[in-house]
């Protein structure tokens, strides 16, 4: 295990990563290529880019979004660090109403779920790698972290808990006769955020945030959660210590994340972070396409552009 810097500061930093930064790719080793494979084109509707060595490259057409990466023997570890769930970001609610239309054929198991904020559905792949699927719906409201908890309030004002069933049937309603379910995903569909399973929430956030530089929207101890973003958005990286505190890594030979990619918008703004990262003197390798490290809790992080 890399060494870790001792200090990593939770307070408010004189810097901000670039507004435009989002989460690029995750990711995975998985044990069972084909499978896996199979399940997000059929599933889930992704395109799949490239397929060759043992590895495969998936997405809506354009940039991968995510990668798998078959490991013979690979298993699944409990109560560890690494991925919570990555989530797909659909550009409308119609769109997120084909994807649950396709699930809901398949008899595929899902958790429709009204954030308020965001409409939502979560399942895990069949290596139980933890998904959502969304779209954003601002006009129905905002969510806010206070007295250590996450909550919402919809757009009359009145408050919710932000875990609401979803109204799965005015959803689907936006579709019609004549939707295909078998197409690939819409082409702005992308990674929106990803949330991981931290040892220890503030040493986390003074990682993302006191590091990085990303922006501290909301850290709830009771909750055992906190949420960073770049540009005013909800969230890029939810974090949380729901594994337990102080969660050990998972074994090399694991299932799930290998790492995420922090996607800077230009050459000038990487090199800002890159700089802060050097100057904490933190653990880092500098691949062909950006800056390798792991976070302290070694989920692994590239840093790119």
């Amino acid at each position: 295990m890399q060494s870790q810097p001792n200090q990593l500061s939770t307070a408010p930093t004189p810097f901000s990563i670039h507004p435009a930064t989002q989460v690029g790719m995750v990711s995975l080793t998985v044990s069972d290529l084909e499978r896996q494979v199979a399940f997000y084109q059929q599933a889930l509707g992704l395109a799949l880019h490239w397929r060759r060595d043992g590895r495969a490259g998936l997405g809506a057409g354009g940039r991968d979004f995510l990668e798998l990466v078959e490991e013979a023997g690979a298993r699944r570890y409990r109560r560890v660090t690494g991925l919570y769930h990555f989530a797909l970001l659909y550009p409308d609610r119609r769109a997120l109403a084909v994807a649950l239309a396709r699930l809901f054929a398949l008899r595929y198991p899902n958790a429709p779920t009204d954030h308020i904020l965001t409409k939502t559905t979560y399942l895990d792949d069949p290596e139980g790698n933890g998904i959502e699927l969304y779209c954003e719906s601002p006009e129905d409201g905002s969510w806010s972290m206070q007295d250590g908890d996450f909550s919402a309030r919809r757009a009359d004002g009145s408050w919710s808990n932000g875990r609401e069933a979803l109204d799965v049937q005015a959803l689907l309603a936006l579709l019609d006769g004549d939707t295909r379910l078998d197409e690939n995903v819409a082409p702005e569909t992308r990674l929106g955020h990803i949330h991981l399973h931290v040892r220890n929430l503030d040493e986390a956030v003074g990682f993302y945030h006191g590091v990085l530089g990303f922006d501290v929207m909301g850290q709830a101890n009771a909750m055992r959660a906190a949420f960073v973003s770049a540009g005013g958005y909800h969230h890029h990286i939810g974090l949380n210590t729901w594994q337990g505190e102080g969660a050990p890594p998972p074994g090399e030979d694991a299932l799930g994340l290998r790492y995420f990619s922090v996607q800077l918008p230009d050459q000038p703004a990487l090199d800002e972070v890159i700089a802060r990262v050097h100057a904490a003197k933190y653990p880092a390798s500098q691949r062909e396409d950006g800056l390798f490290l792991r976070d302290p809790s070694q989920n692994g992080v590239l840093l790119t552009c």
